[in-house]
């Protein structure tokens, strides 16, 4: 080529004439590699990786690599940079899918100033025909601005004692004080309006906690002996009057007619020959032997 042809084609003399659409891709790789070995640390870089033959992998668009250098122009080029798009658009979505994390309370560490004082009020009301119990705990030395609480708890919950499904626990909270429960029966707990309630006094430092048990007889169960057996039972009802009911004919072991039948009126119907029955109302029993029978002879004394 000629001075003047290589003037003609824009290039200097002696440059060899003009640079390639090729020629100019490996150069702008190869600036882009400089500059990237100057900018970026590959330590941090979570796709970059180099296996066991001792060349460079990428995670993300799973290509290999001679060196880092290539590795960092591929991390400038256009299918990286749209792999790193899409991946960051399904991170998006899925953690807006995704419900959010529970924040759970931190554990409080304080120092226990013993169990407070209780009382507890068996209660009954007849017109209702239910059982309910009071409690009253008192926390004289509650933290300031602190309100007591409560649940009921399954025998199946605690570690303390072997689990017996007839009862039930109750515990109360309130710091500084150890957690107090009672072993109550494992009976359904009425939570209709006005059967349980609880209050709160600031001045007094008293917690009052009243529930009433449902009645068993809503659920088909009959009451149990350990429901509070320290109250009166309910009364049964009155037998009827003697003449009510007539009671069984009696036949003596020696003899295959009855000796007497009573009737409506308690008096006797028929006797044998020879004796005679007065009126169930007339006749004194002795001591040991049942109403409506007759008391057999006495043995017959013999002296020797």
């Amino acid at each position: 080529m000629s001075f003047i042809s290589a003037r003609e084609h824009g290039a200097k003399p002696g440059s060899g004439g003009p640079a390639s659409a090729q020629n100019e891709a490996i150069d702008r790789r190869e600036r882009l590699r400089r500059l990237a070995l100057e900018t970026i640390d590959l330590s941090k870089d979570p796709y970059f990786m180099r296996n066991h033959l001792g060349q460079y992998e990428c995670r993300l668009c799973l290509t290999l690599h001679t060196n880092e250098g290539n590795y960092l122009a591929h991390t400038q080029g256009k299918r990286h940079q749209q792999n790193l798009a899409k991946r960051a658009a399904r991170e998006a979505a899925e953690k807006a899918a995704a419900p959010a994390p529970q924040r759970r309370a931190p554990i409080r560490r304080t120092v226990k100033i013993g169990r407070p004082g209780y009382r507890v009020t068996k209660q009954y009301d007849p017109s209702a025909q239910q059982r309910s119990l009071l409690f009253q705990i008192e926390y004289p030395e509650i933290e300031e601005n602190a309100k007591p609480r409560h649940r009921f708890m399954s025998a199946y919950e605690q570690r303390v004692e072997a689990a017996d499904k007839a009862f039930q626990y109750l515990i109360f909270a309130a710091e500084p004080y150890e957690h107090i429960s009672f072993k109550i029966p494992n009976a359904e707990v009425d939570r209709a309006d006005g059967k349980i309630f609880s209050h709160w006094d600031p001045d007094n430092k008293v917690f009052s906690l009243q529930f009433y048990f449902a009645r068993l007889r809503d659920h088909g169960m009959q009451p149990s002996n350990m429901l509070l057996q320290s109250e009166p039972a309910i009364p049964p009802p009155p037998m009827p009057p003697l003449g009510a009911i007539p009671p069984p004919p009696m036949v003596p072991p020696s003899q295959g007619a009855p000796m007497a039948v009573t009737g409506p009126t308690g008096g006797p119907l028929a006797a044998t020959v020879g004796i005679t029955v007065p009126p169930l109302g007339c006749m004194a029993q002795p001591p040991g032997v049942r109403q409506g029978f007759l008391a057999p002879p006495p043995l017959p004394t013999s002296s020797f």
